[in-house]
């Protein structure tokens, strides 16, 4: 059975993204150990917050992450999907991990329009042959929570997602892969992404 790792940095939900990878087929476990991560076949970075805190609380840990990406794939999930970027202008300008090009800009402000994002939006796939999204089809409607949007070029984006502006709502490059929604809060297509997630590990 595929092991996931699910990062604990001391930021996210960690228990609705664990029920959610044992539902979807994994063996996951929440650890903070460097052992346990580096030796995992695939990686979960979650995480709610602010990005200048997941980075700090993140800390130690950077550099197995960044190693291991080398070697196993890793999903960020929202606040997890930010820090996967190079900068983010939330509370002052900070440095991410680096391994997607890019930066985290806040939504602006549009009269009638709230932010957070928070509820259901659909998916637009720009890239239809990745297998993260196989089986899916156009228009799947996921749930969103966030003030910041991932601003990245259109090759490192495999979905968009219109509120206010366009936004990439999931990212990939190499093995490192991120999504600004929750799987784990979006019932049956959030499981199939996870699925897909597992089965690349």
């Amino acid at each position: 059975m595929t092991k996931i790792a699910i990062i604990d940095y001391g930021l996210g939900n960690l228990r609705s993204v664990i029920r959610g990878l044992e539902k979807a087929g994994a063996q996951a476990i929440i650890t903070c150990d460097t052992d346990e991560i580096a030796s995992a076949d695939g990686l979960v970075l979650p995480g709610v917050g602010a990005f200048h805190e997941g980075m700090d609380q993140l800390g130690p840990l950077k550099e197995t992450v960044l190693n291991s990406t080398r070697k196993v794939p890793l999903l960020g999930i929202c606040l997890g999907m930010q820090m996967l970027m190079e900068t983010s202008e939330e509370h002052g300008i900070h440095k991410g991990l680096g391994l997607i090009p890019g930066c985290v800009r806040k939504f602006p402000r549009v009269h009638g329009q709230k932010v957070p994002h928070m509820g259901w939006n659909s998916l637009t796939i720009t890239n239809s042959d990745h297998p993260l999204f196989a089986g899916f089809g156009n228009d799947e409607y996921v749930y969103f929570v966030h003030s910041y949007y991932a601003d990245t070029s259109l090759s490192n984006t495999l979905t968009s997602t219109h509120y206010i502006c366009p936004f990439a709502s999931s990212v990939g490059k190499d093995t490192t892969f991120g999504v600004q929604f929750h799987p784990e809060k979006s019932g049956a297509i959030g499981l199939r992404l996870l699925s897909n997630f597992i089965g690349m590990c």
